[in-house]
């Protein structure tokens, strides 16, 4: 809800999941549509809750000069190649929303070791996993003049088939 670019005046009041559904009623700004919200003239993009939300129709309407995909899948195929064409700088979900599948590794890693870490370095572990990817997938964008969807799954393939030939593909 509410126009691009609004402010919230002050502290929202507490959200009830169980009780309340929806900012419908909420004072501080205006309704707009899912299709609204997604061609708004905005900076950046960040579609995070649902699957195939930019498509090949609405994707040439989009405004925003980045899209940080936190969701799962939320561009079809159709949609990434307008996207490319457009040049509009797009995170892929695969290197956007890993930091919660990261935190999970850390999490059984410790398990294993019944050693826990504190806060903090599960931050600073964290940081220095999603610099260090963002970098490969960078300077693989570069080397292979590609978008960043396109080096991040080429990295991820290159690591699975090194996995098979070093491992074998039946252990």
């Amino acid at each position: 809800m509410g126009a691009p670019g609004a402010t919230v005046p002050g502290p929202l009041p507490p959200y009830p999941p169980t009780v309340i559904k929806t900012l419908e009623g909420f004072k501080g700004g205006e309704p707009i549509t899912n299709e609204e919200l997604l061609t708004s003239d905005v900076d950046v993009l960040l579609p995070a809750a649902l699957e195939n939300v930019i498509t090949s129709k609405n994707a040439r309407n989009i405004k925003a000069k980045i899209i940080c995909e936190g969701a799962n899948g939320p561009t079809t195929a159709g949609a990434d190649s307008i996207l490319v064409e457009k040049e509009i700088f797009v995170v892929p979900d695969i290197l956007a929303n890993a930091g919660g599948v990261t935190v999970s590794y850390f999490e059984w890693v410790q398990g294993l070791d019944n050693y826990f870490w504190d806060a903090k370095r599960v931050q600073d572990e964290l940081q220095k996993v999603m610099e260090r990817s963002f970098d490969a997938v960078n300077a693989k964008a570069d080397e292979a003049d590609c978008d960043y969807r396109t080096a991040a799954y080429t990295i991820a393939i290159s690591r699975v088939a090194e996995a098979c030939r070093l491992k074998g593909l039946f252990p």
